[in-house]
């Protein structure tokens, strides 16, 4: 049984930084697709940042680019989102996500998909507040 536990979350300031961790546990496939996904209140779950563990490939959000970085400690089982000079609309809870990806000539390309389409992992952890304030 898959499970996922989001922690770091906090409240900061405009222009501050955090760390989110994600624990996993019982991802026994040989490849992932896993990420970070956001949702603020009234409005829709989106993509953050997925990475492709098969090749450790990553995909961004253009939102986010150059400011979060989206990595994986395999001896952890650990999934991480630095997030750095944070802005005030990106208050929301942040979940973590994975689903199995096929090791595939097109795995990457599959799970950058993923990124626009949360509907598409299976596994959710419950998510971690994330506050920026002005």
């Amino acid at each position: 049984q898959v499970q996922l536990v989001e922690s770091g979350g906090g409240s900061v300031q405009a222009g501050g930084s955090l760390r989110l961790s994600c624990a996993a546990s019982g991802l026994t496939y040989s490849s992932y697709c896993m990420g970070w996904f956001r949702q603020a209140p009234g409005k829709e779950r989106e993509g953050v940042a997925v990475i492709y563990t098969g090749e450790e490939s990553t995909f961004y959000a253009d939102s986010v680019k150059g400011r979060f970085t989206i990595s994986q400690d395999d001896a952890k089982n650990t999934l991480y989102l630095q997030m750095d000079s944070l802005k005030p609309e990106e208050t929301a809870m942040y979940f973590c996500a994975a689903d199995q990806e096929p090791r595939t000539l097109v795995a990457s390309g599959s799970c950058f998909f993923r990124l626009t389409a949360p509907k598409t992992l299976n596994y959710w952890g419950q998510g971690t507040q994330v506050t920026v304030s002005s």
